[in-house]
């Protein structure tokens, strides 16, 4: 355990001790002959009394020396104890939060029974729901996109920067020019084709060697997906992120920070292979037609030579910042060969909690939505083409309406996977005047729900479970009313 961790734990314990006795700081400094200051900066986390002093502070506070120096036995403590014992202050950056530790420890030492019932509240909520650190810092990453607007000027900067010293032009730069620009920039060279060779990393898409500034690519991935990841590479280096990951997905985060330069990174490559301006001026001559044209969002895909993932999620960042659309969502879903067993692998929410979200883990989601509809038709199409659809979907019992764009592929490899990229744009009068066609009559309108468990649309056709939240919540309506009612039988 770190040293400031056992100092802070001390200060707690004292300052606990302190106001259960009754003492001011005053009062304490008297009795163990310290200053007021010394004992404020004990209390503070900020200095570890001597044995001599411990011994004074024991007897002061009637408690012995050993119970005193102990990181544990004061129950009120204990949940404070176990947050400063984990990782949360040393891998999670309050501060881009508008957080101080020393606030947040203040508030601790300023009400420790009500601090200690709430941190133990949220500790037990995330044993029994299985919370892992990589889950926080996952759901903590989202909402620092959502408080910028998944919009970052100084990644653009950086991106047009690196753009114009190197003599990129409008036109996609293709995979040499992006290892030409690896190795003399920075020395970094390229091996497609040592990953294939050992069968267990087949499923590995890149890995940076930093001892030997080797970056390794399955030579499997696509031109797109080769682009990205050399471009992702380029971020990395340009921006001296560190610490990082090696990988292109991401299995182990070591801590928030690894995650935060991992999107930065990723950002600068979609910023550098989309840039912002040109990019912007492409989506809205899309979105001045009048009707649904499919083919115009796939023709942004092959003008970039970039993935539906890649232009989906370049689109989160150019709507909020180019055109002021932050009512969205961006979900991504796996499913099999079949499109019926889906699982949300990606979510983005700007601007509020809209569904569909990937909470209720063990429910059925709304086979009503575009996302999951796309994939069972997916074998409609010829293998490795893109399927594009849309859909206005209006939420039950709500005024809540998203006009989605759908995009979906089968997955190479044996197991035959499929993936749709969705963004959800609310409806309302800023997107009409950007998105002129919301109104085509060509676009369906469909009502949708969260989860089926959930859902109490009557005679629904594509329903995959019962409505038992919807019925339990019936029953104890019922229950209450009856309940109202016992003194009308007597």
């Amino acid at each position: 355990m770190q040293k400031h961790t056992i100092r802070l734990i001390l200060g707690l314990k004292i300052h606990l001790l302190r106001q259960q006795q009754g003492l001011t700081l005053q009062q304490l400094a008297e009795k163990t002959k310290t200053t007021v200051s010394y004992l404020h900066d004990i209390e503070k986390g900020k200095k570890y009394p001597s044995a001599e002093k411990m011994v004074a502070f024991s007897q002061a506070l009637g408690i012995g020396y050993d119970d005193l120096v102990a990181l544990h036995g004061i129950k009120k403590l204990q949940p404070i104890v176990e947050l400063l014992e984990s990782e949360f202050f040393t891998a999670f950056p309050l501060d881009m939060f508008g957080l101080k530790t020393d606030r947040v420890i203040d508030l601790m030492a300023e009400a420790p029974d009500k601090i200690s019932a709430f941190v133990s509240t949220i500790l037990k909520i995330a044993r029994n729901y299985h919370v892992t650190s990589e889950n926080l810092y996952a759901v903590a990453l989202r909402s620092y996109q959502d408080l910028h607007d998944n919009f970052f000027p100084e990644l653009e900067h950086a991106a047009d920067t690196f753009r114009n010293s190197n003599h990129l032009d409008s036109a996609p730069a293709g995979v040499v020019f992006l290892e030409n620009l690896l190795l003399q920039n920075f020395g970094v060279t390229i091996d497609h084709t040592s990953i294939g060779r050992i069968p267990l990393l087949r499923s590995v898409r890149s890995y940076f060697n930093p001892d030997k500034k080797v970056l390794f690519i399955n030579k499997g991935m696509s031109e797109a997906q080769a682009r990205f990841i050399l471009a992702r590479e380029i971020g990395f280096q340009y921006l001296q992120l560190h610490p990082r990951p090696y990988e292109t997905i991401v299995r182990h985060v070591a801590s928030f920070e690894t995650l935060l330069n991992n999107f930065k990174a990723s950002y600068f490559a979609s910023a550098l292979l989309m840039p912002a301006d040109l990019f912007a001026k492409e989506v809205q001559a899309c979105a001045a037609a009048l009707n649904w044209h499919p083919e115009a969002w796939i023709g942004l895909c092959k003008d970039f030579d970039v993935t539906p993932e890649m232009l989906m999620q370049r689109l989160t960042n150019i709507l909020p910042g180019k055109f002021g659309l932050k009512d969205l969502f961006f979900i991504r879903i796996e499913g099999d060969k079949s499109g019926h067993n889906v699982q949300m692998t990606k979510e983005l929410h700007l601007n509020g909690r809209q569904s569909p979200s990937g909470t209720e883990r063990d429910e059925h989601y709304c086979r009503r939505w575009i996302s999951i509809n796309i994939l069972k038709n997916l074998h409609k199409i010829p293998a490795g083409a893109v399927a594009v659809d849309v859909q206005n979907s209006a939420y039950w019992q709500t005024e809540n309406v998203y006009f989605c764009l759908s995009m979906a592929k089968r997955l190479a490899g044996p197991d035959q996977k499929s993936v749709s990229v969705t963004l959800g744009l609310r409806v309302n009068d800023a997107l009409n005047r950007f998105l002129k066609c919301t109104g085509d009559p060509a676009v369906p309108i469909r009502t949708v729900h969260t989860t089926c468990e959930r859902c109490s649309i009557p005679d629904c056709k594509e329903r995959a479970a019962p409505d038992l939240f919807v019925q339990r919540q019936l029953r104890d309506e019922a229950a209450s009313e009856a309940l109202k009612n016992l003194g009308n039988l007597s």
